[in-house]
């Protein structure tokens, strides 16, 4: 087991820059950043150049080839995620890989397959996992003090929040919008405090009604003539266990809140809304709502780096599993399926 992790990123762009390295830095003499891969030159070595990255390349096969490393952030578009992540694996490296896990069901299974394979951690960008309100509604999931959760309502929802850079609205790269963007941190962060059920039943709509005309945008100005994602999904999980879960998400709806990602659970012992964090009970004859006092201010892509540095070093496992990402995205695309179809797809 090393003492210091040798880091190389896959992908240069501003989620590599913003969440990943200069949270890698804040981990200091456990980590050293030694190579950076984006197949635009100019944007690799300015990553280089920002955070004193002695190693730069164009093609993450050689970065792979011909440095040594211990750990990968692949940080890339969607398409990218499955074949970068295998070729780090296959190469002896820890991978901490973006959300969402790939673009089909069939490749998030390779990538498990892989890090089984090798031996070695494989992990996924859900951030929201480390929220001190996740992590508090965890616990009081996990001892009962809802009893049994039979429904969800999971919120990912932007008034005008179409990105107008990079590749978010262009299906080719990145698979669809809104609900394989920021949709899937908030059905993730539900599927983890609902301990991952199995799905039996997936019935999903998709909008394209404001994307595609030119229009105000609160996230920069977006390429409306080439928009070719949904702008708003919506649908419903009926899980094995007889629960079930309704999820909104949008790019741009004519909602009042500018931004809402929420999550709302419903046991028969009581319920929560996890954004701010509220617990809904009934005791002693009388309706009670629970609040924390104080929570940590945390940032939560800094405490998913430090995490996935620990696991590396020690061998601890990951919050977010392999596996875990197989069954995600089983259902991003049965949503998706079902949206294009109009017919519910059925999983077990």
């Amino acid at each position: 087991m090393t003492d210091v992790l040798r880091i190389g990123m896959i992908g240069a762009g501003g989620i590599a820059r913003d969440a990943h390295l200069t949270n890698y830095q804040k981990c200091g003499d456990r980590v050293e950043i030694v190579a950076v891969a984006d197949v635009v030159k100019e944007t690799a070595e300015a990553c280089a150049e920002m955070f004193s990255i002695p190693r730069v390349f164009t093609d993450y096969q050689e970065m792979l080839e011909q440095v040594e490393l211990d750990a990968v952030s692949v940080c890339t578009p969607n398409k990218f995620h499955a074949p970068a992540t295998i070729a780090a694996l296959k190469a002896g490296c820890h991978v901490l890989c973006e959300k969402p896990p790939a673009m089909t069901a069939e490749e998030a299974d390779e990538m498990a397959q892989a890090a089984e394979e090798a031996g070695k951690i494989l992990t996924y960008g859900f951030h929201y996992r480390h929220a001190p309100e996740v992590e508090v509604l965890k616990r009081f999931v996990d001892a009962g003090e809802l009893g049994d959760v039979y429904a969800s309502r999971v919120h990912a929802l932007r008034r005008r929040g179409i990105p107008g850079w990079g590749v978010f609205t262009n299906k080719e790269l990145q698979g669809g919008g809104p609900l394989i963007d920021i949709g899937v941190h908030m059905l993730d962060t539900a599927l983890y405090l609902m301990s991952y059920p199995e799905p039996e039943l997936v019935l999903g709509s998709t909008y394209q009604k404001l994307g595609n005309r030119k229009g105000v945008g609160v996230m920069g100005e977006w390429d409306w003539e080439n928009f070719s994602i949904e702008d708003m999904a919506r649908g419903m999980i009926r899980f094995q266990n007889g629960a079930t879960l309704i999820l909104e998400t949008a790019f741009a709806a004519n909602v009042d809140q500018l931004q809402e990602m929420n999550v709302t659970l419903m046991g028969d012992e009581g319920g929560a809304d996890l954004f701010p964090l509220t617990i809904y009970q009934e005791k002693h004859e009388t309706l009670v709502n629970l609040t924390p006092a104080h929570l940590p201010d945390i940032n939560y892509h800094e405490r998913e780096i430090q995490r996935f540095v620990d696991s590396c070093l020690t061998g601890t496992p990951p919050l977010s599993t392999p596996r875990q990402g197989v069954l995600l995205q089983r259902l991003i695309n049965a949503f998706y399926q079902s949206a294009e179809t109009g017919e519910p797809v059925k999983l077990s």
